[in-house]
């Protein structure tokens, strides 16, 4: 009596152990892929805010390029404004 006893209680306890186990396992995977899944989503925001940056970067690295440009095209006005004031103090 006592063998069934004990026999029962090991057969009971492996089935719920296995249970864990497979309950756990389970649990695991499903954690596992909600991370991939958070992974996924962030690394699409940062590649989203990336392009962004890079795009704004080049918008002002255009601009920084042209500046020069810009500069000697005052100071060119300047100088003829400035000619053309003499000019006109000479009539």
């Amino acid at each position: 009596m006592d063998t069934d006893n004990i026999a029962t209680a090991l057969i009971t306890g492996g089935l719920a152990l296995v249970g864990v186990i497979i309950t756990n396992a389970v649990n695991a995977r499903n954690v596992n892929r909600s991370i991939e899944n958070q992974l996924r989503i962030s690394q699409a925001v940062t590649d989203t805010r990336l392009s962004e940056l890079t795009r704004e970067v080049r918008e002002h690295n255009n601009f920084a390029r042209r500046m020069p440009v810009l500069e000697e095209q005052i100071n060119s006005l300047e100088r003829r404004v400035t000619q053309i004031e003499r000019r006109k103090i000479d009539i």
